[in-house]
């Protein structure tokens, strides 16, 4: 069991990186879509000045954006140059547009960037830091180039020849219908025209000769399956692959440009079941029918597909369409609707980085939180912070602090840094970059007694953190008076209207002595100006700004609702935690809450849990 669900915890992390790697490029396809279903010979305007950018956008621009930001995700953007630069050799090493070699390329890459950068970390002279990293992402990214040139284009020939075997054996079998394993997979790998004229056009155009019609200019080229699919993002996906999912799905039907609703099966894998028995299930009418067409539709629009359908052949074929659209919707519906990468992805990880960044912030004792790696960046990355980082790093060395210091340039900043210093001129710029670490702005990279006071609060820090962990081991939840205890729970509410639920947690917090009556109004507008859902199946209620002054003491609440509180947006959370915040021991709460709620399949355990001794053993630490 154990096995199972980190099997699955893996899936699911594996469906949002090819997500994060494929939607920033939902644009570029949809353009590149745009300009096929016009300019191309077949197109709509055939414009042949205008069709020559179709080959150069699919085979390089689609792929070295995948890859430069598989590479960025990894190690930030010298992750996602050297991730580009990978690519580019699986472009060139292959005939063929290099999705998924793009996919392999980037995050590879940008992992070996990573890994050679830890290993030089703190042992480049000041001065030199410019050089080292042009130098190397020069040279390794060159050799992985190589690499990847060499490997992957006898890869793909080879699969290539493989699945247009494959295929051919089950047509020869009489089989047709079960080609769909094949095809559709395939066609997500950018491997279909290999298979539709290779293997199906020659076969078709015998069939003609034979009989006036061909099913199988009907198999490759059937615009249901991914219909289905993308009628099911628009019902049922999250944030950005649901609002471009209408576009792309006119593309893809009207248009013929298959290729456009590729993106979104990858972001899911799961999702080739639904393609694939609605092609199965197209097929199957298609041959139960006797459809067929009598040339190969080419892009494959519906209107290409009508017009090549002979006579007293277009209910028919518009039934097989249908039925392959409907089974892959119904499917797909059911994937999305019961997968967690459907989430709203952006919007919820950023809510829980939130959550987890806030024992980061600087509050009236210091820095609170585990410290590791502080970076001082600038503009290019050298010089005047470059002579910061050395100022701070001797510093932190004299204070005897195990932390890593060292400088970059703001377009290189990573997620994973815990404090950046930058020029306060800069400040701003850098929170674009990097959402998670605290921001430190300094006025002059020289001044010592912002070092000296940084150093101060880093070291008062280390104390703190240390007394917490003989805290933690106590089971109490923060340095105040404020520990839990199973009146804090309240389980099995019946399903209410939301304002109702946030005044019911609201009253109770009023109950248990931490706040005022008056707290309530303070809920409430919080939740009209910004809902307190957080994802994961999970509210935290809390009081605006100005409602603090009504906060008598620290304190949770956690209200279980079974069958869940509607919080708009599809949004229903199943627990309710009340947070009440006197000064800053907040953050050690939500810290700890964060851990329990980051895995939704707990979080769906804990809604129906009966028993109250065990929430108090899960919540308490």
């Amino acid at each position: 069991m154990e096995k199972e669900k980190d099997l699955k915890v893996a899936v699911q992390k594996f469906g949002r990186f090819l997500s994060a790697m494929v939607m920033p490029n939902i644009g570029a396809f949809i353009a590149w879509g745009i300009i096929t279903a016009l300019f191309i010979p077949t197109g709509w305007f055939p414009n042949e000045s205008f069709g020559i950018l179709v080959e150069p956008m699919v085979k390089y621009l689609l792929p070295l954006l995948i890859g430069y930001n598989g590479g960025k995700l990894v190690h930030g953007e010298r992750g996602g140059v050297i991730g580009a630069m990978a690519t580019m050799g699986v472009i060139v090493g292959t005939s063929i547009p290099m999705f998924i070699g793009a996919m392999i390329a980037g995050p590879v890459s940008g992992y070996i960037l990573k890994k050679f950068d830890e290993s030089i970390d703190g042992k480049i002279k000041s001065g030199f830091e410019m050089l080292v990293n042009n130098f190397s992402v020069g040279i390794i990214g060159m050799i992985l180039t190589l690499v990847f040139y060499k490997l992957i284009g006898p890869f793909v020939e080879s699969a290539n020849k493989l699945l247009g075997s494959g295929v051919d054996v089950l047509v020869n079998m009489k089989l047709l219908p079960l080609t769909s394993i094949i095809v559709e997979p395939a066609k997500i790998l950018f491997l279909n025209n290999a298979i539709n004229h290779g293997v199906f056009s020659p076969l078709g155009i015998q069939q003609v000769r034979e009989i006036g019609k061909s099913v199988f200019f009907l198999i490759e080229t059937n615009p249901g399956p991914g219909l289905g699919v993308l009628l099911a993002y628009m019902f049922f996906g999250k944030g950005s692959s649901k609002s471009s999912a209408p576009g792309a799905a006119i593309i893809h039907f009207f248009g013929g440009i298959h290729e456009i609703y590729f993106p979104y099966i990858l972001m899911n894998p799961l999702l080739l079941l639904a393609v694939i028995a609605g092609g199965m299930s197209g097929i199957f009418m298609n041959v139960l029918l006797g459809d067929g067409l009598i040339g190969p539709p080419s892009p494959g629009s519906i209107f290409a597909i009508l017009a090549l359908t002979p006579k007293g052949g277009f209910l028919s074929v518009i039934i097989g369409v249908v039925i392959a659209t409907v089974v892959s919707f119904v499917i797909a519906s059911i994937i999305l609707k019961s997968s967690k990468n459907d989430v709203d992805l952006a919007e919820a990880q950023k809510k829980m980085a939130d959550m987890k960044s806030s024992a980061k912030e600087l509050n009236n004792s210091g820095i609170v939180g585990n410290v590791s790696k502080i970076v001082v960046a600038c503009d290019a990355g050298m010089g005047s912070s470059a002579m910061g980082a050395s100022v701070l790093r001797k510093k932190v060395a004299e204070a005897g602090l195990n932390i890593s210091v060292t400088n970059r340039s703001i377009s290189n900043l990573t997620e994973d840094i815990d404090i950046v210093i930058t020029h306060q001129t800069l400040t701003d710029r850098a929170k674009t970059v990097v959402s998670k670490p605290l921001h430190l702005s300094i006025d002059n990279f020289m001044n010592g007694d912002f070092y000296d006071e940084l150093v101060r609060n880093l070291r008062e820090n280390k104390a703190n953190s240390e007394k917490n962990s003989q805290i933690i081991e106590s089971k109490e939840i923060s340095q105040n008076s404020f520990k839990l205890s199973k009146e804090n729970f309240v389980l099995n509410q019946e399903s209410v209207p939301k304002e109702e639920a946030l005044k019911n947690v609201a009253d109770y917090m009023a109950k248990l002595g931490y706040v005022n009556e008056d707290y309530q109004k303070y809920i409430l507008k919080r939740e009209e100006e910004s809902t307190t859902y957080i994802g994961n199946y999970v509210a935290i209620p809390h009081g605006t700004e100005e409602g603090k002054r009504e906060i008598l003491s620290t304190g949770i609440v956690v209200f279980q609702y079974p069958n869940g509180i509607d919080f708009g947006n599809g949004n229903i959370a199943y627990l309710l935690i009340g947070i009440a915040a006197k000064n800053d021991e907040h953050v050690d709460i939500i810290s700890h809450i964060a851990d329990i709620i980051e895995d939704e399949d707990e979080v769906l355990k804990l809604k129906d849990e009966k028993d109250i001794d065990k929430l108090y053993e899960i919540f308490s630490f």
